[in-house]
């Protein structure tokens, strides 16, 4: 048995309602995806499967016979199994589930699908915060896939809901991405923010900017269909009561506003910061110096306009290489994102 010990770490639940001969099946191919298994290696025999992992053989066998069928082993009588030397290119599939299309998701997919070019199918599918639609997805997909990533974000949820749907997934085949939320109980890996304690410390980098300011304005979309994290509000209120600064919370930054000198932004949108540099114009505030701003996400277009707009973000492309790894390397990890602040001269 000691020459199998490497190979025969499968991934079988009890807990799954995925048949365990499919999961011994899913698990052989996905380690063949990887390069776990060589092409042309023996595999142990039904026997040696059975009475390590407590199974019958009937289990085994139909595990056996359905990797023979889709060409992934191949049998000598009297020998034993092997993988099919037909079988070089297999590759993991992986099933994404976004919350929405953004410019800065897709630097994540691009960075996922550019460092597993080689070794996975990627299936993209968008749920636009909706629960129920999240629910259906994951529900029409339940087979088939090695790993699922997911990004979750909802307008509206049950944690236990969501712990429910969850659990018809085998935890190894769960990666969580971005935003790590109640109802999340096991996963093979993650690779998320803190948006609290990310907020919270950004603006402490720039207490001796945000002194020549006399009140922090916070301007958090009342978005229902895409909503932001409430905890950027949540850290953006430590902060500012942490250090005794006064603040107010909007919603836009709306035609009507008015601009007050000695005002700092804090800007989720990007409506908001093109909204505030027209009101600023009109009211005749210098930007960077009688009234602040800082952006939330980095863009191209944010290093060039208005000479520079000061930007805090996480690392999309590092989000994307990680989930990638996790992937790849078949190896569970939990990855804090890097936050980023580039301080540039809107502050």
């Amino acid at each position: 048995m000691d020459e199998f010990v490497d190979f025969i770490t499968l991934n079988i639940s009890e807990n799954s309602k995925v048949p365990k001969y499919k999961q011994i099946a899913d698990s052989i191919t996905a380690k063949v995806a990887r390069g776990t298994i060589r092409s042309g290696q023996k595999l142990p025999s039904i026997n040696q499967l059975s009475i390590y992992y407590l199974l019958s053989r009937d289990t085994v066998e139909k595990a056996y016979a359905l990797l023979k069928e889709s060409q992934i082993i191949e049998s000598t009588p009297g020998v034993g199994y092997y993988v099919s030397s037909r079988f070089p290119d297999a590759k993991v599939k992986v099933l994404l589930l976004f919350n929405k299309l953004s410019a800065y998701k897709k630097v994540i997919y691009d960075q996922i699908a550019e460092k597993l070019k080689d070794k996975a199918t990627l299936s993209l599918h968008v749920y636009h915060c909706d629960f129920g639609l999240f629910k259906q997805i994951l529900n029409d997909h339940l087979e088939g896939y090695h790993y699922y990533v997911i990004m979750p974000h909802f307008s509206e949820y049950d944690p236990k809901a969501l712990s429910k749907v969850l659990s018809k997934l085998p935890d190894d085949k769960i990666i969580v991405i971005d935003n790590l939320i109640q109802g999340i109980e096991g996963y093979f890996g993650c690779v998320y923010q803190n948006f609290i304690e990310d907020i919270f410390n950004a603006l402490q980098k720039l207490k001796d900017q945000l002194k020549t300011y006399q009140k922090m304005i916070l301007a958090f979309p009342d978005n229902n269909t895409y909503p932001y994290p409430n905890e950027i509000v949540q850290g953006f209120t430590k902060f500012c009561l942490f250090n005794s600064i006064d603040y107010e919370i909007i919603s836009s930054i709306d035609p009507a506003h008015k601009v007050n000198k000695g005002e700092a932004y804090v800007l989720i949108s990007e409506n908001d910061l093109s909204n505030l540099i027209k009101l600023c114009r009109l009211s005749n505030c210098e930007l960077g110096k009688e009234v602040g701003v800082i952006s939330y996400n980095d863009t191209v277009l944010k290093e060039v306009l208005e000479n520079g707009i000061t930007v805090m973000s996480t690392d999309f492309e590092e989000m994307g290489k990680y989930t990638a790894q996790i992937i790849s390397e078949a190896q569970p990890l939990k990855h804090k994102n890097e936050f980023r602040l580039i301080l540039r001269n809107s502050l």
